[in-house]
C-alpha cells in the first residue's frame, strides 16, 4: 500500500502528561499528611516516556535519585537500536549466546511463561513487524502482505534457549540468526520493578512511580491508607472511567488509544498480533492489570489486549495470580471480581456500564 500520502500521528507520551494528572489528582488526599512525611518527586524523560517518580520520608532524596539511576541504566541496557546495549547484541549475535544480567533474565524467562501459556499472544521477536509499521522511528508505513509475510517469518521467540549457571549467578540466551527481539511489551514493568526496589534499598518506606502506562507503589501511603491509581478513559484521555485502592502493587495498562496513527482514513494502532502482523483487532480498547510483580503485569496487559476479551478472562480463570480491568468498545468496564470492593466508577464517565467477572 502506497503511505506517501500524509500520515496524522499520535503516541502515547502525547497522552503521559494529561495520565500524570489524573494519577496527581487521585492522590491529593496525600496533601493532609504532608506535614507528618515529607514529599520528594521528581520527573524524567526515559523511554520515550514522561516518568513521575514521589518518595517520603526522610529518605525521600536518596530513594528518588537511587531510582532515577536504574531508570536511566535500565534504558541503556534495552534499547534496541542502541549498538552496546544488551538488547542490540541479542539481536545481532547470529546464534550465538549473549550473557545477560538478571533483570534480562527475568523478563525472558516471564515472556515466555506468557507466550507459552497465551498461545503466543505475546511474541518479543515480532520486533522487525514493529519496526516495519513505523513504530520505532515515528517513519509510519502500511506495508504490503507480502512485506508482513517477510519479516513474520523472523520470529522465533518459542527457539529462544536461556540457559542459568548458578555458580555465578548469571545468564546467557540464544536465539536463531535473523531473529530481533524488543522489550517495548515488558520493559517498563521490569523497569518499574528494580526502581522500587532501590527506593526500598534507600530506605524509602512509601512511594509511587508512574512510568506513563505504568504505575508501581512502595508500601502504603504515610497515613498507612492505600493508594489511588486512575484508570485512563480510552475514549476521553483528559478524564478516567475510574479508580483503584491498591497496596504495593503494579498497576499496568496497554491500550489501543496509546500510540497510533491514521492514514487514508484508517487508524493503526501500535501493539501488532503477532500472528497477522497488523494492528490487533478486537473488541478492547484497553486491558489493565493489576500485579505485584510489575514485569508480569506489563507482559500480561499486552498479552491480555492481544487475546480479546473472551481468551483474556479465560486465561485469568485458568491461571489467576492478577486482577484485571477491560475496557470494550460497546463501553463496558469488565473487572474481574477480586476488584469489587476497590474499584470505583468516575461519575462523570456515566456511559460505562461495569460489570464484574465471575
Amino acid at each position: 500500500m502506497n503511505s506517501m500520502k500524509p500520515i496524522k500521528t499520535w503516541s502515547k507520551h502525547c497522552f503521559r502528561i494529561v495520565s500524570l494528572l489524573l494519577i496527581a489528582a487521585a492522590l491529593l488526599s496525600l496533601s493532609a499528611c504532608a506535614s507528618a512525611a515529607a514529599m520528594e518527586q521528581k520527573q524524567i524523560f526515559a523511554m520515550d516516556t514522561v516518568m513521575t517518580l514521589t518518595a517520603y520520608g526522610q529518605k525521600a532524596q536518596d530513594g528518588l535519585n537511587a531510582a532515577t539511576s536504574v531508570i536511566n541504566s535500565m534504558e541503556a541496557l534495552l534499547d534496541p537500536e542502541l549498538p552496546t546495549s544488551t538488547t542490540y547484541a541479542i539481536n545481532h549475535a547470529n546464534g550465538s549466546n549473549v550473557v545477560v544480567n538478571a533483570q534480562v533474565a527475568k523478563m525472558l524467562s516471564t515472556a515466555k511463561t506468557v507466550y507459552d501459556q497465551s498461545g503466543g499472544a505475546l511474541d518479543l521477536s515480532i520486533y522487525p513487524v514493529v519496526k516495519l509499521w513505523g513504530f520505532v522511528d515515528s517513519r509510519y508505513y502500511v506495508p504490503l502482505y507480502e512485506e508482513i509475510s517477510a519479516q513474520l517469518a523472523r520470529k522465533a521467540f518459542d527457539q529462544m534457549v536461556l540457559t542459568s549457571y548458578p555458580a555465578t549467578g548469571s545468564y546467557s540466551v540464544s536465539f536463531p540468526a535473523g531473529t530481533e527481539i524488543s522489550f517495548g511489551a515488558i520493559g517498563k514493568g521490569c523497569t518499574a520493578e528494580n526502581a522500587i526496589s532501590a527506593m526500598r534499598q534507600a530506605g524509602v518506606r512509601s512511594g509511587i512511580i508512574s512510568l506513563g502506562g505504568n504505575v508501581q507503589t512502595l508500601g502504603l501511603k504515610p497515613d498507612d491508607s492505600k493508594w489511588t491509581v486512575a484508570i485512563q478513559d480510552p475514549n476521553n484521555t483528559a478524564s478516567w472511567v475510574g479508580t483503584v485502592q491498591v497496596g504495593e502493587t503494579a498497576v499496568v495498562t496497554s491500550g489501543s488509544y496509546q500510540r497510533f496513527f491514521e492514514f487514508d482514513g484508517n487508524i493503526y494502532h501500535h501493539i501488532i498480533n503477532p500472528v497477522s502482523g497488523s494492528p490487533v483487532t478486537n473488541n478492547l480498547l484497553s486491558a489493565t492489570i493489576i500485579c505485584e510483580d510489575g514485569t508480569m503485569a506489563d507482559a500480561l496487559s499486552t498479552a491480555m489486549f492481544v487475546m480479546g476479551e473472551t481468551r483474556a478472562l479465560n486465561y485469568w480463570r485458568q491461571y489467576g495470580g492478577f486482577e484485571m480491568i477491560l475496557i470494550t468498545k460497546s463501553n463496558q468496564i469488565i473487572c474481574t471480581k477480586g476488584l469489587i470492593d476497590v474499584f470505583t466508577q468516575n461519575s462523570a464517565a456515566d456511559g460505562y456500564k461495569v460489570r464484574y467477572a465471575e
